[in-house]
């Protein structure tokens, strides 16, 4: 009989030390919370998913019959002190100005290509680098305009980066409407515990794209969110953010090329494009540049945006930076462009690329978690420690037939936090998303961001395609 790894993961818990005392930034919380009752915390509860419900926070799971979700929602917030982080901010401030001063080399004079710290197999046979890139720099230098940081907290109780997301970061609409959810059903609480504001950060993204703009310096920047459409997963959060930004939403076929500018299609006629947040993978932009059978895009898109007539955010070849080869080189990234020690740290990774690498990777399989270098939505991994024989046996196959497909890293102690079950809290394992803003003008990251959890008792995997939620995060206003 084909049996289970067995494998012993030992956490931070983030709300309670070992002795079951809550530590300082969850006391006055949990003060409240032991006051409440179980029964109207259960009825809060129903409350949260009535509203998500008629709200619409939906995703789209793929598989064999496409279908529309409301995404799982737990009323127990996560909660962070001031101090703390204040030091995650720095560590991603520091890292996102690193990924932007790596994407301007690497589209251009490639020095850290020359100084043999990047190997250039990396570059050359990497999809996520655009060729129609090289040489050309965005307008204001800015490549990643809206950066996604994903984090995990470890036992000695220190966050590290999982994740850099710099193509198209989703999840911030659900940040958005978990807060709104919060202070529509308890607004006692956030009379009695001061935290920081996450609700401004529409109003955030828009000035920090105006920011980014030169064209018609003397008139009104418009702005539109290009989305692929309703069928695709991050929909809804289009939709959200186009009505929270007072921006167009708009489709491949709602644009045209007139006069070298992309232009909407409105009542009074097709009118001029400023900035495009683009929602639409780089293959899908522009059919004349690139997948020439894409209806997504708009023919000659790319002939206009190196022209200097409109800004792209993020810029297309941005994924680049986020690859999960690369990823492993951050440090060595930081350290070459801003001559500083990484101020968080990377999750250990072993390139599978790379035969020693490889040896070790093969022979370990059972005990560390295994990714595609270009996967997401944790879609496939295979996690060592969680598998059967039989799915490592198949996995090993997998790698050995294109090794450079694949990364592999240890098994990670990710904390956890409750959750509301119909037992009462359950502890569950969480990662943390915080969302990050980037302009001429400097960097700005939303205070805490979207904390996704495994629902599943002793999951480690927190994406909402695979069973996770999500919780509101607070960050504390101590100081």
């Amino acid at each position: 009989m084909d049996g289970i790894n067995l494998y012993k993961l030992y956490h931070f818990d983030e709300m309670f030390d070992d002795i079951s005392k809550p530590h300082s930034c969850y006391m006055d919380y949990n003060e409240w919370l032991s006051c409440e009752e179980p029964r109207n915390l259960k009825k809060k509860q129903i409350e949260a998913n009535e509203f998500f419900r008629k709200v619409g926070i939906t995703f789209s799971v793929y598989g064999d019959l496409e279908e529309e979700r409301i995404i799982p929602f737990d009323i127990i917030p996560r909660i962070i002190s001031e101090k703390k982080w204040l030091a995650i901010s720095k560590g991603i401030e520091q890292r996102v100005k690193a990924l932007n001063y790596f994407l301007n080399d690497i589209y251009n004079q490639q020095e850290i290509i020359k100084a043999g710290i990047l190997p250039l197999e990396l570059i050359k046979n990497n999809d996520s680098f655009l060729n129609e890139m090289i040489g050309f720099t965005p307008p204001g230098g800015i490549y990643t305009h809206i950066v996604g940081i994903d984090l995990v907290r470890t036992p000695n109780d220190d966050f590290v980066v999982l994740e850099d997301n710099t193509r198209t970061p989703s999840g911030v609409s659900y940040m958005l409407e978990n807060r709104q959810t919060m202070l529509q059903i308890f607004p006692e609480l956030f009379d009695k515990i001061k935290i920081k504001n996450v609700t401004n950060y529409p109003l955030s993204l828009l000035q920090s794209l105006k920011e980014c703009c030169s064209i018609n310096k003397d008139s009104k920047k418009i702005i539109a969110i290009l989305t692929p459409g309703p069928h695709n997963s991050a929909y809804f959060e289009h939709a959200f953010l186009a009505d929270e930004m007072g921006v167009e939403l708009i489709e491949g076929n709602d644009l045209k090329i007139k006069d070298k500018k992309v232009c909407m299609r409105t009542t009074q006629g097709y009118k001029p494009i400023d900035i495009i947040y683009r929602r639409v993978d780089d293959q899908f932009l522009d059919p004349l540049t690139f997948n020439p059978t894409s209806i997504l895009g708009v023919p000659g898109l790319m002939d206009v945006y190196k022209s200097g007539n409109l800004i792209l955010a993020n810029a297309p070849g941005s994924g680049i930076a986020d690859d999960k080869a690369i990823y492993s080189y951050i440090p060595d990234i930081i350290n070459f462009y801003i001559g500083e020690k990484p101020l968080l740290k990377n999750v250990k990774t072993w390139r599978c690329s790379e035969k020693a690498h490889l040896k070790y990777v093969i022979d370990n399989l059972e005990s560390l978690v295994i990714k595609e270098v270009h996967g997401s939505g944790g879609y496939g991994m295979l996690i060592g420690p969680k598998s059967t024989k039989k799915k490592i046996a198949s996995f090993k196959k997998k790698i050995l037939k294109n090794p450079n497909k694949y990364i592999a890293q240890p098994t990670l102690e990710l904390s956890t936090v409750p959750v509301l079950t119909n037992k009462g809290l359950c502890s569950r394992h969480i990662d943390l998303r915080p969302f990050v803003l980037v302009s001429p003008n400097g960097i700005k990251i939303t205070p805490g961001g979207l904390t996704r959890v495994a629902l599943k008792d002793g999951s480690l995997v927190v994406n909402s395609s695979q069973g996770g939620g999500t919780k509101d995060t607070w960050v504390l206003e101590e100081f």
